[in-house]
């Protein structure tokens, strides 16, 4: 009787920790679903399912003005008020609605379908060469042209400008991470949820970029401020000294 009763007091005994495993658990089929299938990642794709580009746009949106907002935190890019939130994050927003998601969505959709059921190492890297040197100069020319239009460009020339001196660096972090991105995706991730990866990949991207881009400006700022009060060159414009 003794011997049955210690052993049923161990086997109920509360397990050090278990709250925060339970808790960590129900985190987890909260975002996953687990075995239910009902979490938010998979309402998420469901939605993606059943209205991929209105999904699209709406996390786009967000996630560029959230980017702009962490941007201005990293570099310390604050208004004159004090506050990190500006008039370009409804901009970005968007910029990331109405010209990132939709023009995504219909270039990722044509990589798919060319290598739909394609699952050869020789169809795999030919999906990454497609990606980095057709998509990727596609998507990274017209969000340079976005960035420089947000930033106060008004005539070809200044988006010109932005854009040459813009392109090569970033298609340098593209490919460095694309081919990264797309190598993970292609091995461990449906292509349904392919949407929500990359979207995550361009924000830490993206934020990188944007970040390191004000903290240059701040930083031109502060030499022309502290200096001796000239420009690099007579040509430079309110509009390179604002944002660029």
């Amino acid at each position: 009787m003794s011997v049955k009763f210690e052993k049923e007091t161990i086997r109920e005994a509360p397990v050090p920790g278990g709250r925060k495993v339970d808790f960590a658990h129900e985190v987890g089929e909260k975002l996953t679903g687990g075995e239910s299938q009902t979490g938010y990642l998979a309402a998420y794709l469901k939605q993606l399912q059943t209205n991929p580009l209105r999904t699209k746009m709406l996390t786009s949106g967000s996630l560029a003005a959230l980017q702009e907002v962490l941007a201005s935190w990293i570099a310390h890019d604050h208004g004159k008020n004090g506050h990190y939130v500006s008039s370009r994050v409804p901009k970005m927003a968007i910029y990331g609605a109405f010209i990132s998601a939709p023009l995504g969505h219909v270039l990722i959709s044509i990589l798919q379908r060319l290598f739909s059921g394609r699952t050869s190492l020789k169809a795999k890297i030919l999906q990454i060469l497609v990606s980095n040197l057709i998509i990727s100069p596609i998507q990274n020319t017209v969000y340079l042209t976005s960035m420089a239009v947000i930033a106060g460009a008004r005539t070809f020339h200044q988006v010109r400008a932005t854009v040459k001196a813009g392109f090569m660096p970033v298609m340098k972090v593209s490919w460095i991470t694309s081919p990264l991105a797309l190598a993970f995706a292609q091995k461990f991730l449906p292509e349904q949820t392919w949407v929500p990866f990359f979207n995550i990949i361009s924000f830490v991207i993206g934020t990188y970029i944007n970040a390191h881009t004000k903290k240059k400006r701040l930083a031109a700022l502060r030499k022309k401020h502290y200096g001796d009060g000239r420009s690099e060159s007579g040509r430079t414009g309110e509009y390179s000294r604002r944002d660029y």
